[in-house]
């Protein structure tokens, strides 16, 4: 069991030794592209997408969906097998929003990637808004016999600035979607962006203590970013008063807040994102992740401080 010890070096809940100490040999992740689109796209809730979404940032070349979804897991295995070579895969279906398709057609993909048998689980990346009871029983039932994690884009708890960016739902939905996720005892993460238009630093530290009431496995948290081709870069050349884009400094002490305040039983898998430079626009502050992270863990320590220090439990 891995245990924050604020006294030592364990000054947060790290998914990735939670994962560790679940499985025998070390887990990555495998980016699969089903060729999904968004209801916010499509029509169906909204035209253009999320505001500040451009999917080819967070896509590894080998994952097209032109190619079959074996094809994308043994050309991921292939990439990532030289670094670690015993390792086991987990597909993580991250682009677009991976539940909107009929039943029938995504048992079909799912079932495809857990095929291969170094993959030992699925992390399925989607909407709020896009997951309802036959999907959610069926989770449950593949989760009896392999790993699951569902993953919802919940990026702000405002709805307000949900709202301004193009979302097509509001917190209600996503606080819906995640309890009934977790009361199937499905493993649930959330992804939260930081920096949004409009939400200055009080309203950024009090999405900690309302996802902090969520049952929650994991979060993912990430600076905002600004990459061409989308809506938001637009509004940024016209409208820069509007943002405040964080140096790394001042991002680093705004996690660090935010994370004392998160309730300490929620693992924190991100906190940081990095878009490929031919993307970027702003900010860019020249560090891999993972000197980030040494960063944020050095200036835990000088702070002596830790996840939970300030989260306070609310009575039911």
């Amino acid at each position: 069991m891995f245990i924050i010890d604020q006294n030592k070096e364990n000054r947060y809940l790290n998914y990735n030794q939670v994962l560790k100490n679940e499985f025998s040999e070390r887990v990555q992740k495998i980016s699969v592209n089903a060729g999904f689109t968004c209801p916010n796209r499509d029509g169906s809730r909204g035209i253009g997408g999320c505001t500040y979404c451009n999917n080819q940032t967070f896509s590894p070349e080998y994952c097209k969906p032109t190619k079959s979804i074996t094809q994308q897991i043994e050309e991921g295995v292939q990439f990532f097998h030289h670094k670690y070579e015993s390792q086991i895969y987990l597909a993580y279906f991250q682009s677009y929003t991976n539940t909107y398709d009929t039943i029938d057609k995504l048992k079909a993909i799912y079932e495809e990637a857990l095929k291969h048998p170094k993959v030992v689980g699925i992390v399925v990346g989607t909407r709020p808004d896009c997951v309802n009871d036959e999907i959610l029983d069926y989770f449950a039932e593949l989760s009896k016999r392999c790993y699951v994690m569902i993953e919802y884009g919940i990026e702000s708890t405002d709805d307000r600035t949900l709202e301004f960016i193009n979302r097509g739902h509001d917190y209600a939905c996503a606080v819906e979607a995640i309890k009934a996720t977790a009361a199937r005892g499905i493993r649930t993460g959330a992804h939260l962006i930081l920096g949004l238009p409009g939400e200055n630093r009080q309203k950024i530290l009090s999405h900690a203590d309302r996802v902090s009431e969520l049952p929650l496995t994991a979060l993912k948290l990430h600076q905002l970013q600004l990459v061409k081709k989308t809506k938001m870069a637009h509004q940024f050349a016209e409208h820069p008063e509007w943002f405040h884009l964080y140096t790394a400094d001042e991002y680093i002490d705004l996690v660090i807040d935010f994370i004392e305040r998160l309730n300490p039983k929620i693992a924190i898998e991100r906190m940081v994102s990095q878009s490929p430079p031919a993307f970027l626009i702003a900010p860019d502050w020249k560090l891999k992740n993972f000197e980030f992270i040494m960063k944020v863990e050095k200036e835990l320590i000088r702070r002596n401080t830790w996840q939970g220090r300030y989260y306070k439990k609310k009575r039911p």
